[in-house]
């Protein structure tokens, strides 16, 4: 079947040259491996013998300090070139390619946190995963409320008042509990050593014809509960099955290849912190094989609830996390506008190009497949640590 190429020549052009991307790269060899690198002049360096891993480099206040102390660093190569080896099909195994940026982390998730995709949830849920009855629902909602919940805080007196008139309208919902309500909706995402980087196939389901990309920035979170950086994702979303039953929602998020992470972490540091990340613009980009084409640009301002709020529900007294976690932000993105029957909206298609950008991070690209076709998991943490042991690094 012919496929559009990923196009990856771009990933991290708009970025800052001084910025401190930190990221994960196959190196193959004998034996081969994963590195933890730090790019720098164009060049992925390997810093794995001081951070195993990028779960290891979260735990340090001040990582680059410590990097930029040691001597007899070497480069893996240029990282545009590691980037264009990624893609599988274009792949040469003698050369290094892209990983997705985290390894031992949790990867977590907030759901419903902006307006928006909070209503398209609702919406799902009221049409029990039929796509047919999506459009009267979303009309009945917008004649009743419009947008007025974008202003709302969650949990407030204003909250509870729409709250009430939902109800009595019977369309108060579970998503609409944790979008305003005081208890944000955090689940687990993916299982760590699972996500796929840039340049991946990401998955859906055969037999799910429902379903959108649902774009987002993520957090990186050390298991002191200190924000340390950023990327971006791609929470891949089924809607017919999570619509059916918000009890399938492991189901509808949590199949192989269903998490894409990258192209790397961003490192906080004097000129870069979450007041950046909560001023983001974030372009999306569709294209399909059947010309369909979709550009949408989305702004981190909208967001309902604040980032370090959801850093702390998911992350506290009550539940630690020993390894650090990646926790996505929740998606901005509205996927309503019709691709072929009206009233549908957006579905994905086999062989889609989804392209998640910020001049802040960079591009995250991906292209769809069925996730038992997508490059098998096989790597998990487990193998990961006899490999790190093999190789003298642990």
């Amino acid at each position: 079947m012919a496929s559009l190429k990923i196009n990856l020549k771009d990933t991290i052009k708009d970025i800052d040259e001084n910025a401190n991307l930190v990221g994960r790269v196959w190196v193959p060899g004998n034996p081969s491996g994963p590195c933890v690198v730090l790019i720098k002049n164009k060049e992925a360096i390997d810093i794995t013998k001081i951070f195993p891993t990028t779960t290891n480099l979260f735990e340090y206040d001040n990582p680059i300090e410590k990097i930029n102390g040691k001597n007899n660093l070497i480069s893996l190569g240029n990282i545009d070139d590691i980037i264009q080896n990624t893609p599988i099909e274009e792949r040469d195994a003698k050369k290094p390619w892209l990983l997705s940026p985290c390894d031992l982390q949790a990867i977590k998730a907030a759901g419903v946190t902006f307006v928006s995709s909070m209503l398209e949830r609702v919406i799902e849920e009221k049409a029990r995963g039929d796509w047919s009855a999506a459009q009267e629902i979303r009309n009945k909602i917008s004649s009743l409320i419009g947008n007025n919940l974008s202003e709302i805080k969650p949990g407030s007196r204003d909250a509870l008042k729409v709250k009430d008139l939902l109800i009595k309208q019977n369309l108060w919902s579970q998503y609409l509990e944790v979008g305003i309500g005081s208890d944000a909706e955090i689940f687990t995402k993916s299982q760590p050593m699972s996500s796929v980087g840039n340049g991946f196939e990401i998955g859906i389901l055969e037999d799910s014809n429902w379903n959108n990309p649902e774009p987002e920035v993520v957090l990186a979170v050390n298991s002191k509960n200190k924000i340390i950086g950023a990327t971006l994702g791609n929470d891949v979303n089924l809607r017919d099955y999570e619509g059916r039953s918000a009890l399938l929602l492991g189901k509808a998020k949590d199949n192989n290849a269903s998490c894409a992470l990258g192209p790397f972490i961003r490192l906080f540091e004097n000129n870069f912190n979450l007041e950046n990340i909560k001023n983001f613009e974030i372009a999306v980009k569709i294209n399909g094989l059947d010309g369909f084409k979709h550009e949408e640009i989305y702004s981190m301002k909208e967001i309902s609830r604040d980032p370090e709020d959801l850093v702390n529900q998911c992350s506290s007294k009550n539940h630690n996390y020993p390894d650090g976690l990646m926790l996505f932000l929740g998606t901005m993105f509205t996927p309503f506008m019709d691709r072929e029957q009206p009233g549908k909206g957006f579905t994905h298609k086999i062989g889609d190009i989804v392209t998640v950008h910020t001049k802040e991070i960079g591009s995250l690209n991906n292209r769809i497949n069925y996730s038992h076709l997508c490059e098998p998991w096989n790597f998990g943490t487990s193998a990961l640590l006899k490999n790190l042991v093999s190789r003298g690094v642990i």
